[in-house]
Formats: structure tokens, sequence, C-alpha cells
């Protein structure tokens, strides 16, 4: 949802041609081998071009490489690009995600408008053609995302999440489209900022401090594939992580992982250009795997690392883990990625404890995620 344009427009808006974008140029053949095609470049330096813009760095925008093999979809995600055209000029994308196994009753919606052809209606258009596609598939509920810079909220009237939690300024462009267009702001995350290094000190402090309460657990811990006998435990995180994390309102029901699930997403990543550090937490008397924290990071983006999921386990909270397994895989990613000069991390508004904890570690606000859903009667 992350087309910034007003919800009014002089005159009645010329229709673009819109067409579907094909990912590689031989059905089969994996991003690397092929190559992508002209027009997923192009839909790329759209993006590129956003991204620029709106944060001033491409932090947070996926590598051609990684676009090529997103985009291209797998057994549990149906993914649709489409590159929009006036006059033969590239004007803006859209795009549907279709889960297949699980939540097959929802569509992730995405419109980007490049910025000299906006408040045109042109994004009214291309929402209205990717709704169509989920709904030609039966899809009831569609969900979006898109970020603001943390300098964008200051002093601007906020437009409050359903949960309760964190709000978006009401007169941000992309903010205003979306709820124009039957959006409603389920929950706002925040994302916050590291600089790194991170100061040995403080990390050795405050891993005593967690160890303290954490006895009878073992840290370990794998760089990009995680061991086979660990494969089937770790998969079991994973389907806990997709319901256990605060989702406010979203229409969405957890994810079924299996040891090839998680084989899968290894592989994409890696074909993706995407590395990964990963520290877990063994719970001593049974051997159970009872938490883990990713962290990722890209060799086109050197600078910069993205945290992905961190999850302890209920039975298994409110004794440090979180901290312990985080200091340590920043360590680890540390030492693995000496370029790196900052973390991004994102967490729901409402998740205070996780919150904390990042605070403790030196994270600072850097922006907020709007996640809007839209129910289609």
């Amino acid at each position: 949802m992350a087309d910034p344009e007003s919800d009014t427009f002089p005159g009645t808006p010329t229709a673009p041609v819109i067409t579907a974008v094909k990912v590689l140029p031989e059905p089969g053949m994996n991003a690397a081998s092929a190559g992508p095609t002209a027009d997923l470049r192009e839909c790329h330096a759209l993006r590129v071009e956003h991204e620029l813009a709106l944060w001033g760095n491409l932090d947070r925008c996926p590598t051609l490489q990684e676009a090529a093999e997103f985009w291209q979809g797998n057994e549990y995600e149906e993914r649709q690009l489409f590159l929009a055209r006036l006059k033969g000029e590239t004007v803006g994308m859209c795009s549907v995600e279709l889960p297949l196994r699980e939540n097959t009753h929802t569509a992730g919606i995405d419109v980007l408008i490049a910025p000299v052809h906006r408040r045109r209606g042109l994004g009214r258009m291309l929402l209205l053609h990717a709704e169509s596609i989920a709904r030609e598939r039966g899809r009831t509920s569609l969900y979006g995302y898109h970020e603001v810079p943390l300098a964008a909220a200051d002093g601007n009237p906020l437009l409050p999440a359903k949960s309760g939690a964190g709000g978006l300024p009401a007169t941000e462009p992309a903010v205003a489209f979306a709820a124009g267009s039957g959006y409603e702001l389920e929950q706002v995350e925040r994302s916050s900022r590291l600089d790194l290094p991170v100061a040995p000190e403080l990390l050795d402090r405050l891993e005593s401090e967690a160890a303290a309460g954490a006895g009878g657990y073992i840290i370990t811990g794998w760089d990009d594939t995680c061991p086979e006998d660990l494969v089937r435990a770790y998969a079991v995180l994973k389907a806990r992580m997709s319901t256990d994390v605060p989702i406010a309102g979203m229409d969405w029901e957890g994810e079924d992982w299996d040891s090839a699930r998680v084989r899968e997403e290894e592989q994409t990543m890696a074909r993706g250009g995407v590395q990964s550090a990963v520290t877990a937490a063994l719970h001593s008397a049974t051997g159970e795997l009872v938490a883990y924290t990713v962290l990722n990071w890209r060799p086109g983006v050197p600078a910069s690392i993205a945290q992905q999921d961190t999850l302890v386990t209920a039975k298994h909270r409110g004794r440090r883990l979180g901290t312990l397994i985080k200091v340590a895989n920043l360590r680890r990613a540390q030492g693995r990625w000496p370029s790196a000069r900052s973390v991004l991390t994102w967490n729901a508004s409402e998740n205070q404890h996780m919150l904390a904890i990042n605070i403790a570690l030196g994270f600072r606000p850097a922006g907020y995620e709007g996640e809007w859903q839209k129910r289609l009667g």
C-alpha cells in the first residue's frame, strides 16, 4: 500500500496499460543463472526511487537479486506483479500475494506510483486492478503495509490504530490513500535502528544480567542452514511465530511449518543472496528448542542488517531468554559481517516487552509501519 497520492484528482485520468511482469526469461531457471527481465528491472527501479526518496538509503529495499527470487513465488504463496505504462512510459506497479497453504481467504496488496505521475488517479486504478484479481481468486480479506519516517509523525494529528496502540500521521499521503480506499489501520509497528558496533561492555553487562535468570538453558546457533538434528524443532517454533506475536485484528490464521518449509525458505534466501545468523535456546532438562532470533544481511547492502523473527515460547518466558539470545546473535553478526553499521528492527507498538529489550540494547526509533486491512463484502 505504498502509493502516496491524494484521493482526489482533476478531470478524468487516462487509463494506463497494465501488464503482468514475467520475472525470468525462461521458465524453471533460477534468477542467478537467467537474470531478471527488463520489466522486473523497471519495477525494481521504481522501488529504489521510492526508497531513496522516503529514507535516503536502500536499507529497507530488496536487492534486484532478492526481488527476482521473491516474485517467482513458491508452493506456499503465489505472487503476481504488474507494471503500468502510459504512452510507453513506466508510471507505476502493483502486486498481489496469494497464500496457498493457509490464510487462503487473504491477499496481500501493494501499489506504487512513480513520483512524477502521482495525484492523477493512477494509484486508484492500479489498486482496483489488484483487488479485482484477489476477488476473482475468492479472497475476502485484503492486507497491505507501508512505512512512514519518524519525522513525518512529529506534530501531526494521528490516525489511531484499531489495536489501540500507536497511530500514523493522518495527513501523510499514503495514509490518506489507504484510508480513503476503504482500508482500516489495524496495527502500527515501530521501526528502530541500532548503530554498530555495539560496545562490548554493554553486551557483556546485558549478557551477565540475563544469564543470572536463565539457568537451565543452552545457547546454540547456526549460519544460514539449520542443523539437521534441530530442523523439526525449529519448524515448530516458526509455526508458533505466526500466532504468538501480536497481530491485533489482522485476519490471519497460523502457518503450518515443517522441515521441508524451513529448507525451502533457506534455499530461497541463498538464491536471493541473503545470509542469516540464528541464535537459539535449548531447555537443558528436555532438550526442547524454546527460543530463537534471526538476523539477515545482504552483500548488496553491506552496511545494514535486518532483525527478523524473535520468539520465546510462552512456557519459558520471564527468564531473560530474549535478551540472552539477542546479545549472542549480535555478537555472531558483528563477527561475521564487520561492514555492517546498523541493525533495523520492527516491533508492534503494543509489544512493550520486546521493545524494552531493544531499547536496552541501544535501538532508537526510526519510523512506523502501518498494517492495513480491508474486508470484502
